[in-house]
């Protein structure tokens, strides 16, 4: 009997033996292949690009790069981070990565982007056109000019309602002019056009009002006629008290009819013709001395005080104004008070 026990103890201790020999080959495997992928050894050159925006946070950066193969343990990696990289600012962009890139290589990457969406302010004033408009977001490298012109050309792929209200005409040089609501945005760097004008869309819908509505149903006007009217009240205007009468001018002028015969639109179909390339027929229909009427769209993007002012306006006989050397305006109910007024006033 005394045989067979010590013959089951040998057999226990064999096997606790060979377990313990396990367990060590096992945690120096797991301990290998955590040193390697710390380390960037033995490593697959697996390609993954990891996309970081504002939105995301630490352990949400950790599961996309053990997503995309280049960790293999999130937890691993923000513990890591943790230790080595305390108080790391994730940069919004695109970084190209690889798996056998080590985590000190992967965070010293991090820092630098291939393509940055770094977040920037872009300060949109009050009576910027969308060619002006372009070539801020340009300079500010949130996209290139080309392409947001070519973004506000067609309504076409936003839903916004009152851009319904565009008429199907081939003679309208950008569609979105006017609905670009000027203001202060945070834009991400290397963004799309489109989405880029679609925020700034947005930031527009949002400030259409009932009294908007209530002037467009009193007038028969459609929101993209008084958006074209206050574009070119904010293009003539110096101020709001000038706004309102400027407003009551062309309101009446309109009604007599009477061309409206402005010269900010001149300029705007000037440099539609001259430096984007359009026809003669959309500068004739955008210059207010050749068609009747409105021109046909917008010119610049006005602001909630000029529209405010335009929907405002107070009923007067005006029909011409002018500014004097002092940029104080002038008003005249017929040509003969216009030519007496610009004899008085010094104007050129």
């Amino acid at each position: 009997m005394a045989k067979k026990k010590k013959s089951g103890g040998a057999v226990i201790i064999v096997v606790l033996l060979i377990l313990i020999v396990v367990a060590g080959l096992i945690g120096f495997k797991v301990y290998t292949n955590i040193s390697n992928d710390i380390n960037g050894k033995n490593q697959p050159q697996e390609e993954y690009t990891l996309t970081v925006s504002t939105k995301d946070y630490e352990y949400t950066i950790g599961k996309k790069l053990k997503d995309g193969g280049i960790v293999v343990s999130d937890s691993l990696w923000s513990n890591w981070m943790a230790s080595n990289y305390k108080d790391f600012k994730y940069i919004p962009g695109e970084y190209k990565l690889t798996a056998d890139m080590s985590y000190q290589a992967i965070a010293e990457k991090l820092k630098n982007p291939d393509i940055s969406h770094e977040v920037v302010k872009v300060v949109i004033p009050e009576g910027t056109n969308c060619m002006e408009i372009a070539s801020k977001l340009e300079k500010a490298e949130i996209c290139s000019k080309a392409d947001f012109l070519e973004a506000c050309k067609k309504a076409d792929g936003y839903e916004h309602e009152f851009l319904n209200d565009i008429p199907d005409n081939d003679l309208i040089a950008y569609q979105l002019e006017g609905f670009l609501f000027p203001a202060t945005y945070d834009f991400q760097k290397n963004s799309g056009a489109k989405d880029i004008a679609d925020i700034m869309l947005s930031a527009f819908g949002d400030r259409i009002t009932d009294e908007m509505k209530a002037f467009c149903d009193k007038n028969d006007m459609t929101i993209y006629e008084l958006i074209t009217l206050s574009s070119v009240v904010q293009e003539e205007a110096l101020g709001n008290k000038s706004a309102e009468n400027i407003a009551s001018v062309f309101m009446n002028r309109l009604a007599m009819p009477m061309r409206l015969q402005s010269d900010v639109t001149v300029f705007y179909a000037r440099d539609l013709r001259d430096k984007y390339g359009f026809s003669q027929e959309v500068y004739d229909a955008y210059s207010t001395y050749n068609c009747k009427g409105l021109p046909a769209g917008p010119i610049t993007n006005a602001g909630e005080e000029v529209i405010n002012a335009t929907i405002n306006y107070p009923k007067t006989d005006y029909v011409f104004f002018f500014s004097d050397l002092q940029q104080e305006f002038h008003f005249a109910k017929d040509y003969q008070e216009f030519e007496e007024l610009k004899a008085k006033y010094p104007w050129k």
